[in-house]
């Protein structure tokens, strides 16, 4: 239905006829669409996002506050492409932001087709050629903004932190988590080395060359404000099995650290990447802490919550209960 609407757009860039609508994705809780237009000269991406009548949430999240957080990040995403996309970068490829059509109720956004330059597929499981491209792309991306402040992107990164997730937290029923949870959450937000996280990174936003050693990633719905390990946990509980995660873990760590020991000294020769590993390496399992804390508020029952990720969260608290008694005795 939206065939005309698509086409207006191909005569604004003189692209042609439209050939062909392939939808990828229908948004989350229903607020429209992600499709590829095809024309005679090239396809192009569109995010439309339509702000549904009536709100639906497969988890049964119709609140007010849930749909003003996904309203603030359409607008993210938007300022991202408009501010964040307009040079290429083969380190941490992401799409270009062609232009972006707005009215009162609906987006539309108009991005390059990954696709179109090599980045063909997306994957339901990882190889290790899949995780290392990743963890590269993460590390790129984290170098790249280390220091670097904005106000058009969210003041916290990922759609879970303590803050917009008020009603998920009162449902919390695990004591001690809810108990040291705004401590985790400060152990995050203050740590020295800030970067701003892509907040989404999971498997399913990264976009993988045909031979999986490269990729490009997606979805900038929640990028943000934070420390580096937020993403790296939310990858690997996307990308790796739950029972093979333990063994995976330091590989995991080595993999993006010397990524990112390369991508320091390509964007920020000034910053001692021994320091920043140094701070982030035990903030591996405090981030997953984090996650785990909204996960038990949001999805008692999700498979993310397994026996790997509550002994990593039991460290973390053992790692914050520590620290905080070394600072008793100082």
């Amino acid at each position: 239905m939206n065939s005309e609407l698509y086409q207006n757009i191909g005569d604004e860039f003189n692209l042609g006829r439209l050939v062909a609508i392939e939808t990828i994705q229908v948004l989350w809780s229903g607020y429209g669409e992600l499709v590829r237009l095809k024309f005679p000269k090239k396809s192009i991406i569109i995010k439309h996002i339509q702000l549904p009548k009536s709100l639906s949430h497969p988890r049964g999240w119709n609140t007010d506050l849930s749909h003003q957080r996904k309203l603030h990040s359409y607008e993210v995403e938007v300022n991202w492409y408009k501010n964040f996309s307009k040079q290429i970068d083969k380190r941490c490829r992401i799409p270009l932001g062609i232009k972006c059509f707005q009215n009162e109720n609906e987006w539309l956004l108009v991005m390059e087709d990954l696709a179109s330059v090599g980045y063909v597929s997306n994957v339901t499981y990882a190889y290790k050629t899949h995780l290392k491209a990743s963890l590269e792309w993460l590390a790129n991306f984290h170098a790249k903004y280390i220091n670097i402040k904005s106000d058009i992107v969210w003041s916290i990164g990922t759609y879970w932190h303590l803050d917009t997730r008020p009603d998920e937290f009162e449902l919390l029923e695990d004591k001690e988590l809810k108990k040291f949870a705004k401590l985790i959450d400060s152990e995050l937000t203050s740590c020295k080395y800030q970067t701003i996280v892509h907040g989404d990174a999971k498997l399913a936003n990264f976009c993988f060359s045909s031979g999986g050693d490269s990729c490009a990633a997606v979805d900038f719905q929640y990028v943000g404000h934070g420390c580096g390990m937020k993403d790296i946990v939310y990858f690997m509980s996307s990308a790796v099995e739950p029972e093979i995660c333990e063994q995976n873990e330091e590989w995991i760590l080595d993999t993006y650290f010397d990524a990112l020991e390369n991508a320091i000294e390509y964007y920020q020769k000034n910053i001692d990447i021994e320091d920043l590993e140094e701070e982030w390496r035990p903030l591996f399992s405090v981030a997953w802490a984090d996650f785990q804390r909204f996960l038990k508020g949001w999805s008692p029952n999700h498979f993310k919550i397994n026996e790997y990720s509550e002994e990593l969260t039991s460290k973390a608290l053992a790692y914050l209960k520590n620290k905080n008694l070394q600072k008793e005795k100082i």
